[in-house]
C-alpha cells in the first residue's frame, strides 16, 4: 500500500536512516506504546534502542561524534517516532534543542565538553524557559542570576520541563541584570545557563530540586517536571556562549527549530490516526457492508488524508528553509500551527470512525486522542503562532511610501 506523506528529493543516506527508524518504530515502539503509556512508565528499553541507532546525535556534527545530519532528516525521523508514540519523540526533542543551542551558540570549550557525550546519549538535555506565573510571555520571567565572584547564584522556579527528571543537563533561561542597567529591555537582560545535575527527583545538586513528575492527561511516559533553584551556584563558564544578555535570542533560535519538531510530531500522530481509521473502517461492518463503503466514511477518510499530506508538506518546507540558512520563523510558525490543528482534527475523525470502541482503552486511538491536545500548546500556542505569522507577513508586505 502506498504511504501518505512521502518526501521527494531525499538522498540514499536519508532514505536508509528513515527506513531504519521506521522498522524500529514498527517492531519496538508500536507494540508496547499503549501499555507503557497507560502505566505512565518511562520507555527505557526504547530509549536505549534509539541510543544504539545514534539518534541522540543525529544533528550533532561528525567532529563531535554525531551523524551531522540536517534538520529535515531529523524532522522526518521525529515524524516516524511520533507515529509510534509521541512521548518518545518528546524525549529526543528537548535533548536536540539543547544540543542545537550549544552547537550554534556555545563556546568552543562548551562544545568540546558537552557535544561528544550528547551524541552518545550519555548526556541528555532538558530545556527550561517557562515559569508557573507565565506562559508565552517570556519577558515576564522572574527567575534571576546574580554574579558572585567567578560564579552566579540562581534563584527561582521553572515549569514544564520535558526530561526534567531523566536529564543530566538543563538549559535554563533566567534574568541577569549584571551589565544591563535598569530600563534595559527585558529580552536584553536574559541569560541561558547550562546546568549539570544528577538524573532523578528531589535535590539533584545543591540548590537545585526536581520535585517530581507532573500528572498529565496524555504525553505520559516522558517525565514533565518543575525545577526549583534556591541558591544554586553555577560557574561563569557555564553561561551559554560565555556572555550574559544573549539568552533570549539563543532560546528563540532553539524554539524555532523546536517548532519544526512539533510540526513533525503532529504529522506523525495524524498519520498513525489515519492508519488506524482506514484500517478499522474496512473491518467494521454495518448495514451489510464495511463502513468504508459508506460515502460518509469515505468523505472523512479523504479529508483526513488531505490534511496529513498538507501538514507534511509544510513541515518539510520549514525544515528545508532552516537548513538553507535562511530565516524560517514564518514557515516554522505556519507548519507548527497547521500540523497541530490538523493533527487534532484527524485524530478526532479517526476516533469518530471507531465509534464506541474509540472510547475504550483497548484501542490505540484512545491514547492518540489524549496526546494530540499537547501539540496545540507545546512550543507556543496557536494564538502565538498566528501572532508570529501576522507580524512576519506585515514585514514582507509592508506598503511603501
Amino acid at each position: 500500500m502506498a504511504r501518505l506523506a512521502q518526501t521527494a528529493g531525499l538522498t540514499d543516506v536519508q532514505q536508509e536512516i528513515l527506513s531504519t527508524v521506521r522498522d524500529f518504530v514498527d517492531k519496538e515502539i508500536i507494540p508496547v506504546a499503549t501499555e507503557l503509556e497507560h502505566r505512565d512508565e518511562y520507555p527505557q528499553a526504547i530509549v536505549d534502542g534509539l541510543k544504539e541507532l545514534g539518534l541522540f546525535g543525529l544533528m550533532i556534527p561528525e567532529e563531535y561524534g554525531g551523524l551531522g545530519e540536517s534538520l529535515l532528516t531529523y524532522a522526518l525521523c521525529v515524524e516516524e517516532i511520533a507515529r509510534g508514540w509521541m512521548s518518545v519523540s518528546g524525549i529526543i526533542n528537548t535533548h536536540f534543542i539543547v544540543a542545537y543551542m550549544i552547537k550554534q551558540h556555545g563556546t568552543q570549550e562548551q562544545k568540546d565538553h558537552f557535544l561528544p557525550r550528547m551524541a552518545l546519549g550519555e548526556t541528555r538535555g532538558a530545556f527550561s524557559m517557562s515559569e508557573p506565573a507565565l506562559g508565552s510571555d517570556v519577558s515576564a520571567i522572574t527567575s534571576k542570576a546574580v554574579k558572585d565572584g567567578d560564579e552566579y547564584v540562581l534563584n527561582g522556579q521553572k515549569m514544564w520541563l520535558t526530561n526534567g527528571g531523566s536529564s543530566n543537563l538543563v538549559a535554563v533561561l533566567v534574568r541577569s541584570d549584571e551589565g544591563h542597567p535598569e530600563g534595559t529591555a527585558p529580552h536584553k537582560s536574559m541569560t541561558t545557563f547550562l546546568v549539570e545535575k544528577e538524573p532523578g527527583f528531589g535535590e539533584v545538586r545543591p540548590g537545585l530540586t526536581i520535585p517530581g513528575k507532573i500528572d498529565k492527561m496524555g504525553y505520559k511516559g516522558v517525565d514533565t517536571t518543575e525545577l526549583i533553584m534556591d541558591g544554586l551556584r553555577i560557574p561563569a563558564n557555564r553561561v551559554l556562549g560565555g556572555a550574559t544578555g544573549r539568552g533570549f535570542y539563543q532560546m528563540m533560535d532553539g524554539v524555532e527549530v523546536g517548532r519544526v519538531n512539533v510540526a513533525a510530531r503532529g504529522c506523525g500522530v495524524a498519520q498513525r490516526a489515519f492508519e488506524l481509521g482506514v484500517s478499522y473502517a474496512q473491518q467494521r461492518h454495518t448495514f451489510g457492508k464495511a463502513i468504508a463503503q459508506h460515502q460518509a466514511i469515505q468523505f472523512k477518510l479523504a479529508e483526513m488524508a488531505t490534511k496529513v499530506e498538507a501538514a507534511h508538506a509544510m513541515m518539510v518546507n520549514a525544515a528545508r528553509k532552516k537548513d538553507s540558512g535562511e530565516r524560517n520563523d514564518l514557515e516554522a510558525g505556519m507548519a507548527k500551527y497547521l500540523a497541530s490543528e490538523y493533527c487534532k482534527e484527524v485524530v478526532e475523525d479517526a476516533f469518530r470512525i471507531h465509534g464506541g470502541y474509540g472510547f475504550s482503552k483497548e484501542y490505540e486511538i484512545e491514547r492518540l486522542y489524549r496526546e494530540a491536545p499537547m501539540l496545540l500548546i507545546g512550543e507556543g500556542t496557536a494564538e502565538i503562532q498566528k501572532m508570529i505569522i501576522g507580524r512576519r507577513l506585515l514585514e514582507e508586505y509592508r506598503l511603501q511610501g
